[in-house]
């Protein structure tokens, strides 16, 4: 997919290496769109620029009034951030309902609004949120209110030499109440088929400042003005709720599609919009968002070498292992053709599936999202490493004693989700067992033993 790959240290040895490749270059951090589309030929490039390794874009941090998240942070640093989490609610619900834990553990907030998808989460709450963007060049820098980044689907003012440095966006205050809502036709790894967020606020009782952004139902995300301008003066009575979310309909036409009629998505807009207001006039907008996120990840304290230079070097299964020839693969191509460790399998190679799920640098991960170089002076772990050169882990036994292994094909990345999860949490309860769970697919349709496997695990550790 990639035939030259670039790993800077700095953020000046980056915005050089776009500079020397303008138009020719594309960045990666996590991967998790980029990937993706490159495997089915979309903006292809034959150099990659792998910014992982510039630790000062990583971060998420609140900063004279402002929320500010950097280019590295993924929707996990988001969801775990305390000052997200109150003071940006809806950005924080948005990143919870991004794909699944694998995804959100190396997805980029940066390299979501990238992508410009008008279904992509977390570019409406950051609407909403009166985001802005600092773009990066050699040349200097540009700050972008990011309701003008956009110029269509998938198109946006960044220029081919420039990188999305940093979001930031004023913290709410005590006054300011908001959410986040997503419509999708399942409960995890869905696309919107339509989603909005809502920032009000509130003098005394009564609106005075509306802001209500709308995704899936426009070419880009749009505002809903006309009923903006309704909800001010007027308090959150149930007649008024209602009446804005008629008034949003006014201001989208959306279209017909495989996720869903025009028509099913303004109804369904009319009423989670006025289901959304009545929830912030109760109180009750940050329910759903777990107090305790599963995450999948447990970093580990890792000593890095010099950054990738031609061949990959890392560590397997607890096993020093040099990889040359492999700069060029996924991670999971890497896995199974260059290091021989055929328990990961391919279900998808879009992210979808899970079966590929492995510990990189203690983080649950989809390997065929993961460029291979992206490997070299990491730790990794696969399902052949799992019981650690004992016998079987607690929770392979528990598979076999609940007959949750079935065909087989799916469970090499169920039992690293579900292993994740216990380091991360010894008894996890059967809603953190399904979110953790929740980026892995079964085709034999037993998922009733796979989680019964996992709650026997957690009790008996």
């Amino acid at each position: 997919m990639w035939q030259t790959y670039l790993q800077p240290a700095t953020l000046d040895e980056t915005l050089s290496l776009l500079d020397r490749h303008t138009g020719k270059a594309r960045i990666v951090a996590g991967g998790t769109d980029l990937l993706v589309e490159l495997s089915r030929g979309v903006r292809p490039t034959s150099t990659l620029i792998d910014i992982t390794r510039v630790q000062e874009l990583k971060y998420v941090r609140e900063q004279d009034g402002l929320i500010r998240i950097g280019a590295l942070a993924t929707h996990n640093d988001v969801i775990a951030s305390p000052a997200c989490r109150v003071r940006a609610l809806p950005l924080a619900q948005a990143c919870w309902e991004v794909g699944a834990p694998q995804l959100r553990t190396r997805g980029t907030v940066a390299g979501n609004l990238v992508t410009a998808s008008p279904a992509n989460d977390t570019i409406t709450p950051l609407v909403a949120l009166r985001s802005e963007v600092v773009l990066s060049s050699r040349s200097g820098e540009r700050v972008v209110p990011l309701s003008g980044f956009y110029q269509g689907v998938r198109r946006t003012v960044l220029r081919s030499d420039e990188l999305l440095r940093e979001i930031r966006f004023p913290a709410m205050n005590p006054h300011q109440r908001g959410l986040f809502v997503k419509l999708g036709l399942r409960r995890a790894q869905a696309i919107s088929v339509i989603d909005f967020a809502l920032v009000l606020a509130l003098d005394g009782d009564r609106v005075s400042e509306a802001r209500i952004a709308l995704g899936s139902l426009a070419p880009t995300i749009v505002r809903a003005s006309t009923a903006e301008g309704y909800l001010l003066g007027k308090q959150l009575e149930p007649s008024v709720c209602a009446e804005t979310g008629r008034l949003a309909c006014t201001d989208v036409t959306p279209i017909d599609d495989v996720r869903g009629s025009a028509a099913y998505r303004l109804a369904t807009l009319a009423g989670l919009i006025a289901d959304g207001l009545r929830r912030i006039a109760a109180g009750t907008e940050a329910e759903g968002l777990p107090a305790s996120p599963v995450l999948l990840q447990t970093p580990k304290s890792v000593a890095r070498p010099a950054p990738f230079a031609g061949t990959i070097a890392t560590t397997i299964n607890g096993i020093p292992r040099v990889l040359p020839g492999a700069e060029t693969k996924t991670l999971l191509d890497a896995l199974r053709e260059d290091a021989g460790l055929t328990g990961s399998k391919e279900g998808c190679a879009e992210g979808e599936c899970g079966a590929c799920t492995v510990w990189l640098d203690g983080q649950a991960v989809m390997a065929c999202l993961v460029p291979a170089p992206q490997a070299h002076g990491a730790t990794i772990t696969t399902i052949e490493g799992l019981a650690n050169g004992g016998g079987l882990h607690p929770l392979q036994q528990a598979f076999i004693d609940h007959a949750a292994v079935q065909c087989g094909y799916c469970i090499p990345g169920m039992l690293m989700a579900g292993a994740k999860l216990l380091e991360e949490r010894a008894r996890p309860d059967l809603t953190e067992v399904q979110v953790a769970l929740s980026g892995n697919l079964c085709r034999c349709t037993g998922y009733r033993k796979i989680l019964d496997a996992v709650m026997s695990a957690g009790v008996s550790a």
